[in-house]
């Protein structure tokens, strides 16, 4: 029964490939909106000064992308870095990153950052990036962030409630695991 449900030889791509079996089309087109209808999308146009000389961007600067790309989200929720850190003292420090390059972009192409929460935690909080060609909506980029709070003097600390409450609205909280 549930061969027939799944389909046989056939691989699961996108959000549905974190489970073992391959879900029917409405269930796997309605778990993807869930994850990826709570998102931010920002638009960039590549600069010459972020480009080698054929044209093509270079490698770090999807980082930089990833970063516009979550401070406007943060902007989003109603609030910003600056006043997180100097009205709660709440820093949030870079523990991990990764970008995965699929296609080049180039000078003067328009693009989308689309950023949204993937884990929210009490002192972690996780982001994910896409990277889009606005012309035809190639991706041409995919990565995360995670990130720890963190105290002026570099001490880890909780979230304060307020930002808590608006990153666990946005992005899904991991039950059953350490409150990082």
């Amino acid at each position: 029964m549930l061969r027939e449900m799944v389909g046989e030889g056939k691989k699961p791509v996108g959000p549905a490939a974190k489970f073992k079996f391959r879900l029917p089309s409405l269930f796997r087109h309605t778990i993807y909106r869930q994850l990826m209808l709570n998102h931010h999308d920002v638009s960039v146009r590549v600069r010459y000064a972020e480009t080698d000389q054929m044209g093509v961007v270079y490698h770090s600067n999807y980082l930089i992308w990833f970063e516009v790309g979550r401070v406007e989200l943060m902007r989003s929720l109603g609030f910003d870095y600056k006043s997180m850190e100097a009205e709660d003292d709440t820093y949030m420090v870079v523990a991990d990153a990764h970008c995965r390059y699929h296609y080049p972009a180039r000078y003067d192409e328009l693009l989308t950052i689309r950023t949204r929460i993937l884990e929210a935690k009490t002192r972690v909080l996780k982001f994910a990036y896409e990277i889009f060609r606005q012309q035809d909506q190639k991706l041409l980029a995919t990565g995360d962030t995670t990130h720890v709070t963190t105290s002026r003097d570099g001490r880890v600390k909780h979230f304060p409630e307020k930002y808590k409450a608006a990153f666990l609205a946005l992005g899904p909280a991991i039950p059953n695991r350490s409150t990082e």
